[in-house]
């Protein structure tokens, strides 16, 4: 089986995405902790490894990496760009078994990133596919409520059932 790998350009997509483009103008901060909300559900529901870069370079000490819901986060070290830290990450990525995916509009970065052997999804398409993860998570919940009303019901012996009906009944 593939390992899928998605690797996001935080800022990127953050100035991609109208949701996250109206929050940013507002407070960056919260433009970032929803990307990592929004891609935390992703990686839940996809089943690929989500992996969310952001450009910390003109930010001393503050690069690193730290995992919130499951989804790591990477912050670049002093000088060095969201770009340099992504053609790492995918180099260490390739491999036998692993399809690495790459979600930036930046066309530079694009077609480094293809002579690495990864894959490009334009932030468009990320938010097609998010929206549709989205609708299928809440069709899911919904079929669940409809077709799975009464588990302990279902799962009892028709005897037993019988026998609770009675006893709810008062007879």
């Amino acid at each position: 089986m593939i390992q899928e790998i998605l690797i996001v350009d935080g800022y990127n997509i953050i100035g991609a995405w109208p949701e996250l483009q109206r929050l940013k103008d507002i407070r960056l901060e919260e433009a970032r902790d929803r990307l990592i909300e929004i891609l935390a559900e992703y990686q839940s529901f996809s089943g690929m490894k989500v992996i969310l870069v952001f450009d910390a370079y003109y930010v001393p000490g503050l690069g690193g990496k730290y995992t919130q819901s499951k989804l790591p986060v990477y912050y670049t070290k002093e000088k060095e760009t969201a770009d340099e830290l992504i053609e790492r990450l995918v180099a260490e990525q390739t491999g036998r078994r692993k399809q690495v995916y790459v979600a930036t509009s930046d066309m530079i970065e694009q077609h480094v990133i293809f002579g690495k052997g990864a894959f490009r999804v334009p932030a468009s398409e990320l938010l097609v596919k998010v929206r549709q993860a989205r609708k299928e998570i809440r069709r899911k919940i919904e079929e669940d409520k409809t077709t799975k009303r009464n588990t302990f019901d279902s799962r009892l012996d028709e005897n037993v059932r019988a026998l609770f009906e009675k006893w709810r009944r008062g007879e």
